[in-house]
């Protein structure tokens, strides 16, 4: 039974490995989000890979040739759990592929990574220690958190990287 599965490229080499990949059957996909590149005073809006350095891979461990994509121009490797590749659960490709817009990228505001109203505790920053409530996405990849202060919700925007689930 066809399954997904997850591969780490090299740097910069998504679209190369996919290229590869596809070249020797495999069914690979490359989600990608819409950024902001700034540069030189000039500014432009790219697709780049919603996972950087990550891909995946659709195939069947018992009857594919899976061993050939470590290999594969681009793969740094397959990621395993001991001597077998380790699958995704059941529905997280498709539900990426149903979220593309028609261009091809992923929305970020679409993601949902914490439930609407979750408690998210800050690491790091101003706000560090700090408990707030869940209030969504921002398109440049920041959470976006509610705090009670001086008698009013102020929303406040972080890095993912900053906040956890409490």
């Amino acid at each position: 039974m066809k399954r997904w599965y997850v591969v780490y490229t090299k740097p910069s080499a998504e679209q190369t490995a996919v290229a590869h990949l596809r070249r020797q059957g495999f069914d690979a996909y490359l989600p990608r989000c819409r950024k902001v590149v700034r540069h030189a005073r000039r500014q432009s809006n790219v697709l780049r890979p919603l996972f950087p350095r990550y891909l995946f891979v659709g195939f069947d461990c018992d009857v594919d040739r899976w061993r050939s994509i470590n290999g594969t121009v681009g793969v740094s490797r397959l990621v395993c759990h001991s001597e077998r590749p380790t699958a995704l659960p059941d529905g997280v490709v498709d539900d990426l592929r149903d979220s593309e817009i028609d261009d091809g990228a992923v929305p970020l505001s679409q993601l949902v990574l914490f439930d609407s109203g979750a408690r998210l505790r800050v690491l790091d920053g101003a706000f560090n220690g700090q408990t707030g409530t869940y209030h969504g996405m921002t398109e440049a990849e920041r959470v976006v958190l509610l705090f009670d202060m001086i008698g009013r919700q102020v929303k406040v925007a972080l890095p993912i990287h900053a906040v956890e689930a409490v």
